[in-house]
């Protein structure tokens, strides 16, 4: 089982610190600062430059902690909370990762939150200080608030679609 934890966390947390790296450099096909704040700006959030930069940094951090197995739970929160944003934004294109939908961003929530309940294993740093289990309040906690973080910076940062008014003014006036 120890095995098992170390590769998924490795694997998963890898990718979604690369994507990170994505959103603030030319790094691993990224495009820069700018591309990232672009991105955001195209999915309709606001906040600039320091939206890429905070989610390539919860993204960055979050994955290289869960590759670690260092403060998993905390770590696992923070994945959950930047991919469930992702989620938001590809619901529209439905489930399947083909037609960008929200397909992987769904699995990277729902690996993450596992790995929160289920610790990070033997091979871990969180095993090498001692920190091999975690309280149940504080798991559950994590795995919940992961989500519901991610739920609230869609609805403090995402702005309403300035097109929706003119289109339902459109339609009352028809």
């Amino acid at each position: 089982m120890d095995t098992g934890l170390l590769i998924i966390r490795v694997v998963v947390g890898l990718l979604i610190a690369g994507h990170g790296v994505q959103k603030v450099s030319f790094r691993l096909g990224g495009n820069g600062l700018a591309g990232g704040t672009e991105e955001f700006r195209h999915d309709g959030f606001r906040g600039g430059p320091l939206t890429a930069l905070a989610a390539g940094a919860g993204q960055i951090g979050s994955g290289l902690f869960l590759a670690l197995g260092a403060l998993t739970p905390l770590a696992a929160m923070v994945a959950m909370g930047v991919m469930t944003v992702a989620i938001t934004v590809k619901v529209p294109h439905g489930l399947w990762v083909q037609n960008d939908g929200y397909e992987y961003p769904l699995v990277l929530v729902v690996v993450t939150g596992s790995l929160a309940l289920t610790g990070a294993g033997r091979y871990s740093v969180d095993h090498a200080v001692g920190l091999t289990s975690w309280p149940l309040w504080l798991v559950l906690a994590a795995a919940a608030f992961g989500p519901v973080s991610g739920l609230l910076t869609r609805a403090v940062l995402h702005r309403a679609d300035p097109t929706a008014g003119a289109v339902a003014g459109a339609r009352a006036a028809d």
